[in-house]
């Protein structure tokens, strides 16, 4: 009777592997973000509006670094903005590991972008007043944690950054290379599923950007943190495991970077 109770003898038309496989429920395989058919205009006021993206379509696995390039007014920044959600889009979606964004209320979205959206902006936004560890913890304390609670791994991402001894000094007192540093280590504070890079080395000279492409590099390998990067530098691309050319408001993958010469169409338009 318990032979029979559990499904003995086993069957005997499959193997044993063969048989639990066929019955196992499929694995679920979705991208990390996945962004399909985005349209974004704007209203000059003309008769016709200003298209920046148009049946844009995005995919990004976890753990992956992916690099936008494009020269500048292409709508790079547009796209970062729609993906990390400070922009909804004229139409098309957004899912974020299964979820629609723009399903979401603003107050909802807020609460996403503070928890799974880690920003790097092209100039630092770091606030004068506060210490570097302060400037790293600050996403913490958006939440409510207290600044005690925040600081030890406000200090672990300083460590991992190079700038441990730099914690309590006050960004004019930083190198651009280090408050740069700093925005990347206050991105992360939250642990963010993902990270957005805008033209992140935009504002440094070589000596001091190569520096900072190594730390994403190996932040991506020792963290699986998942970056997608913008960026009109063909340099910084050459960190991502996968790079597309934003052109006339579409995405286009580039087999190598001897393709990223920049291009010479007029016709791409910048987003106001």
């Amino acid at each position: 009777m318990l032979r029979m109770c559990i499904g003995w003898p086993p069957p005997r038309t499959l193997s044993d592997r063969s048989f639990f496989a066929a019955n196992l429920p499929a694995p679920v395989d979705h991208p990390l973000l996945r962004a399909d058919a985005l349209l974004k205009q704007y209203d000059t006021g003309g008769d016709e509006p200003l298209t920046v993206l148009r049946d844009l379509d995005l995919t990004v696995q976890e753990g992956e670094i992916v690099a936008i390039v494009g020269e500048s007014g292409t709508g790079k920044s547009t796209l970062l903005h729609l993906i990390g959600a400070l922009d909804r889009p004229t139409s098309g979606t957004v899912q974020f590991d299964g979820e629609d964004l723009f399903a979401k209320s603003d107050e909802e979205l807020a609460a996403f972008r503070n928890r799974s959206i880690g920003f790097v902006f092209q100039f630092h936004h770091l606030l004068p007043e506060f210490t570097a560890l302060e400037n790293v913890a600050m996403p913490a304390l958006i939440q409510h944690r207290s600044l005690g609670e925040a600081t030890p791994r406000a200090r672990d991402l300083l460590d991992l950054l190079g700038l441990a001894d730099r914690a309590d000094h006050r960004p004019r007192t930083l190198s651009g290379g280090e408050k740069q540093r700093v925005a990347i280590a206050r991105a992360l504070m939250n642990e963010p599923a993902l990270v957005l890079m805008d033209e992140p080395t935009g504002n440094l000279d070589a000596r001091t950007a190569d520096p900072l492409h190594r730390e994403i590099k190996r932040l991506s390998h020792e963290t699986d943190q998942t970056f997608v990067l913008a960026s009109h530098d063909p340099s910084l691309a050459e960190v991502a495991g996968r790079v597309l050319r934003l052109e006339r408001g579409r995405l286009h993958p580039l087999a190598s970077t001897d393709e990223m010469a920049p291009g010479t169409d007029s016709g791409d338009t910048a987003a106001p």
